[in-house]
This record gives structure tokens, sequence and C-alpha cells, in this order.
């Protein structure tokens, strides 16, 4: 039995990390069993960060990592239909939207005109997650964001560089259907557990607007979350 770890739910969302809901958007879209644990403590992760998952015996950790194990020990067919250009366009988007996570935590931990309803949601979202637990998370948040690069911007400069992330993804979009057709592959999970994790968030922040403005967008993210 597949065990996904990762951080607890908010909003309605299985997961209010990016990369977890991408994890559960693709499990539940490719139909396979499992049982979800959701956890704050890393440290008993691979490589100390969250999602991951137990497969039988195997720990597997990193998103990308764990759809390609999963892709290989059940013969999953989502992505065969895709070709080397498609093949391309989900690596860089891929890439684009680990970019875009580091401005959409940076939204929430360190903007301090959302992190107070933030923190809020936080605490209420469930008996382990406490006040002390979620300063002490801010001010590693803090020292990531540092060391990365974007703790060093002022929050209109760290909004530009995911604001037009989430431009391009518009673009890129159809106006209905899924990434690359009227069937999903692993990059509509992908792109789901970012743009759902703004877009069905009871928080008002720049990147919600301007996903909320974009058509395409939403679309995406109805569909994903219809066929889930």
């Amino acid at each position: 039995m597949i065990t996904l770890y990762s951080y607890p739910e908010l909003f309605g969302l299985p997961d209010n990390n990016p990369y977890g809901l991408k994890i559960f958007a693709f499990l539940r879209l490719v139909k396979l069993p499992f049982t979800h644990e959701h956890i704050l403590d890393a440290s008993q992760a691979p490589r100390g960060q969250l999602p991951y998952i137990t497969d039988g015996a195997e720990t597997v950790g990193d998103s990308d990592t764990i759809i390609a194990h999963l892709t290989k020990a059940y013969g999953l067919t989502i992505d065969d239909g895709l070709t080397m250009a498609h093949r391309d366009t989900r690596h860089l988007v891929g890439r684009m939207l680990d970019n875009l996570y580091w401005v959409m935590s940076y939204s929430r931990w360190k903007d301090p005109a959302v992190w107070p309803a933030f923190k809020s949601a936080l605490l209420k979202s469930g008996p382990g997650v406490t006040a002390a637990a979620l300063e002490a998370a801010q001010a590693f948040n803090f020292q990531r964001y540092h060391f990365q690069g974007i703790g060093r911007f002022e929050p209109k400069d760290a909004y530009a560089r995911g604001l037009a992330d989430l431009e391009v993804l518009a673009r890129l979009l159809p106006e209905s259907g899924f990434v690359f057709g009227e069937r999903p592959c692993s990059l509509d999970a992908s792109i789901y557990g970012f743009t759902a994790n703004v877009y069905f968030h009871d928080i008002d922040t720049p990147l919600k607007r301007l996903i909320v403005s974009r058509p395409p967008i939403v679309a995406h993210c109805n569909a994903v979350r219809a066929a889930l």
C-alpha cells in the first residue's frame, strides 16, 4: 500500500503545500489507492523535505522522483501520449513552477500583509498546529529565503517574479480541458498543485488576483479538481 506523507489540509485542499498537492492529484488521476498522512515534522523524510511516500519497503522523496517511481513501478500510462515537444514543455514548466514556489511561500510567511491571515488559517487547521511551531517555521523560512535569494527582495519585487510566471502559464493553458488536450497528464497534476494552492485559498494576494483574472488558469484548476 502506498502512503503519502504531506503537510496538513487548508481551505478544503488536502495539502497546503504545492508539491504535496501535486502528488495527491497525480495519485488520484492515475487511480492508485493510497492512504494520506498529514504531518508537520519532516525530520524523518528523505532530505528532510515533504512530501514523501512509502511504497511497501521503499521510501521515496521529491515530487518528480515520486512520480517517476510510481510510473515505473505500476506501469502507468498517463504520459504515454506525449510528444517530445510536450515532454520538453513539461520539463520547462516544471522548472518555472519551482521558481513560483519560492514566491508563493514568501507571500505566506514573509509578506507582512498576508502573514497574519495565513497564520490564523493554519492555527485553525488542526490540533497539532501551535503558535510556537508556526513562529519557529517562520524563522526557518526566513533563513531559507535569504540564502535562496527571494528573501532579499521587497514584496512588490518578489511578487513580480511570480506574476511573470503565472502570465506565461496563462498563455500556455488552453481555454478549456487539460494542458495537452482532453486527457490529463502528470503536468496537469503539477500545475494544479500550485494554482489550486492560490486560487482556492481564502486569502487575498497579488498572485490570487492575477489567477482570478486569467480564465485559462481558473478553467484548468476547476477541470483538474473535477477529475480528482
